[in-house]
């Protein structure tokens, strides 16, 4: 049974509504249906899910209208696609004057009297459904078996048994493996041989005996090679021996850092001495700016080849010939089908694929793109390729912008307002950047005046909390106390190897607060998306602690990893958290951009997947190697020939 039915125009006006069933009405999941998937350019699958119903859609891009069909998901309803086709056809066809003739106003001032033919094709919907005839199972006649002639089923058993003696014989030892193998070769040599000898009886006996002699000889030469092949000499160590370092220390107590009462201390971070310069990369930047990410596109010299090349052409061909030949691709006055735009769209989908996005996600975009362009009428002058080009780099824009921005400066401030520090979790799989990217976040907080404390809760790597400390002792040589009134802009929170991470947190939180600190940027442990266990203790850490972002920190290399890592990150924040909204992901650190040039399509991935912001991305190794987000700029990347 059906909840609602309504058909509404793409600027919003509703034409015409059905209501099934009594309760709220059909605003709430319409709204949701275009806020996530029409605005979003995620129109690929043509079924979205609401709470408790499945709405599904279908778009008349000619009339720009939008039908809507909306269920309890628990149900299945095999006619409802049937019945949305018939319904698109059966309205357009029924008021396709008025909106020819009267266009907008014809929508605003008609009136669309359509329930008595809903009620209709709502019926043989249904009946359709319920008149579909039962499989019936096949008689013998209509079976291959019965085809089958007696001798045929002779053969096949005379057939059997050799096939299986020689399974037989290759799945016994080596030996029997090499006798296996060496009696075919035996075999076919004398074929050979006797062939040779039939064919060319000039080969006296004796010729004969000497020939196999030499064979003889030969393969016992090469399985002598073969079994003289000298053993390692490390075979005859027995056990294996620790290495002993020059300057190493056996004493294990001097090797450990972990030292609880270091925390919140300026001499447990001395001031370290380095090439600042090195450090901070571009001398020329504004401090406490994060710029946008850039990239020079070629449109220039692509436009300056577009130019230069129609002049060739027209000097070989005469000019009745060229003319013809310019307008050969364009499409005049008619509505485009899905014929004229699958090549195109195929050539889009290994064009998107080669700049590493997803396999699942280039398909569901180009399928978005045509639905978004089938039915839609042309210009006199454009191409088929131009049109459904200029389309992708839409949708791609939109899905790079995020449906609501992430501000962490204002909601620092926000935070200070209400005297409580502003709480980060950075969570990832192994070796993308973490630690390293939020000492460059540390830096970016400084430089706008905010004070950190670095939260050390990845408690398994050997080298974490070390790693951190010195990140610290950088930036507080970047960033003196005496630069900012005697007060140290950055602190290492940490209680050594082995201990709670959700505890570690919670106890930073508290000296935070106590100390009046304005951000906590906390560490965690690498771990894969399918390791269970670690997934529970960071869905553990994000429930207990509440903090106020949870970004995720993904590669730029990765490719279809991408989407199953954002996929069960998600899926397991959800699983694993005992609250009845869990927390997921709220934002995406984007890593290591400087090595993939113009390979781009991990951003594409990871916001389609998740629909969240990229917050950050890292350009480099040094702490000002931070930028923000260019959506136009990617895009430029990613449809670069």
């Amino acid at each position: 049974m059906l909840d609602f039915f309504t058909i509404f125009s793409k600027g919003g006006l509703v034409l015409w509504c059905f209501q099934g069933v009594r309760g709220p009405a059909a605003t709430a999941p319409v709204n949701a249906l275009i806020r996530s998937v029409l605005l979003q350019e995620r129109g690929g699958n043509n079924s979205f899910t609401h709470e408790a119903l499945t709405l599904k859609y279908k778009l008349d891009n000619q009339f720009e209208l939008v039908f809507v069909v909306g269920f309890q998901k628990i149900l299945t309803l095999t006619y409802v696609d049937k019945l949305i086709d018939d319904v698109h056809k059966e309205f357009r066809d029924k008021y396709r004057n008025e909106f020819q003739q009267k266009g907008a106003l014809g929508l605003l001032n008609g009136t669309f009297d359509f329930k008595d033919d809903f009620m209709r094709l709502l019926r043989d919907a249904e009946e359709s459904s319920k008149v579909r005839a039962p499989t019936v199972m096949k008689t013998f006649e209509q079976s291959l078996k019965s085809q089958k002639t007696v001798k045929c089923m002779i053969e096949t058993r005379g057939e059997k048994p050799k096939e299986k003696v020689k399974n037989k014989k290759n799945k016994g030892s080596k030996k029997d493996g090499t006798e296996a193998v060496a009696a075919p070769s035996k075999a076919s040599a004398g074929d050979k041989q006797l062939s040779a000898a039939g064919d060319k009886e000039e080969l006296t006996k004796d010729e004969i005996l000497q020939k196999n002699r030499e064979e003889f000889f030969r393969r016992h030469m090469k399985a002598g090679e073969k079994s003289r092949s000298p053993k390692p000499d490390a075979q005859k160590e027995k056990g294996k021996k620790p290495r002993v370092w020059d300057l190493g220390n056996s004493n294990a107590k001097v090797l450990d850092y972990s030292n609880s009462a270091t925390n919140g201390s300026a001499e447990a971070c001395p001031v370290e001495e380095f090439d600042h310069d090195m450090a901070l990369g571009d001398k020329n930047r504004e401090p406490g700016r994060l710029y946008d990410l850039e990239y020079e596109s070629d449109d220039e010299a692509e436009e300056e080849k577009v130019v230069q090349n129609p002049s060739k052409p027209s000097v070989k061909k005469g000019g009745l010939g060229g003319m013809f030949g310019m307008l050969k691709g364009l499409v005049g006055s008619k509505s485009l089908t899905r014929e004229d735009m699958d090549p195109v769209l195929e050539k889009m989908k290994d064009h998107l694929i080669a700049k590493n996005v997803a396999a699942e996600i280039a398909v569901q975009l180009c399928e978005s793109v045509a639905k978004k362009l089938e039915g839609k009428v042309m210009g006199t002058f454009t191409t088929v390729t131009s049109t459904v080009k200029q389309a992708l780099q839409e949708a791609l824009v939109q899905i790079l912008q995020p449906q609501r921005r992430v501000d962490v400066l204002r909601d620092v401030m926000d935070a200070q307002r209400h005297r409580r520090p502003y709480v980060i979790t950075f969570c990832g799989v192994n070796g993308v950047g973490k630690s390293t990217n939020l000492a460059k976040i540390s830096f970016w907080l400084i430089e706008n005046g905010f004070s950190v404390l670095i939260a050390a809760c990845d408690t398994f790597r050997a080298g974490a909390v070390e790693q951190l400390r010195t990140h610290t002792r950088r930036l507080n040589a970047l960033h003196p106390p005496e630069s900012h009134g005697g007060r140290t802009m950055v602190q290492l929170y940490e209680k050594g190897y082995g201990k709670d991470a959700a505890g570690i947190a919670m106890e930073a939180i508290s000296y935070a607060r106590n100390q009046g600190f304005d951000v906590v940027l906390v560490d965690t442990a690498g771990r894969m998306q399918d390791n269970a266990p670690l997934m529970t203790a960071l869905a553990k850490l994000i429930a207990v602690n509440a903090p106020d972002l949870v970004l995720f920190v993904g590669e730029a290399l990765v490719g279809n990893e991408a989407v199953d890592q954002l996929v069960k990150f998600n899926k397991a924040l959800a699983d694993h958290s005992m609250a009845q909204t869990p927390r997921l992901i709220d934002g995406i650190v984007l890593t290591k951009f400087d090595t993939i040039d113009d390979k781009v399509g991990a951003a594409i991935s990871m916001t389609y997947i998740t629909s969240k912001p990229i917050v950050f991305v890292g350009t480099g190794q040094t702490y000002c190697d931070l930028r923000s987000l260019n959506a136009k700029a990617v895009v430029a990347a990613l449809m670069k020939a």
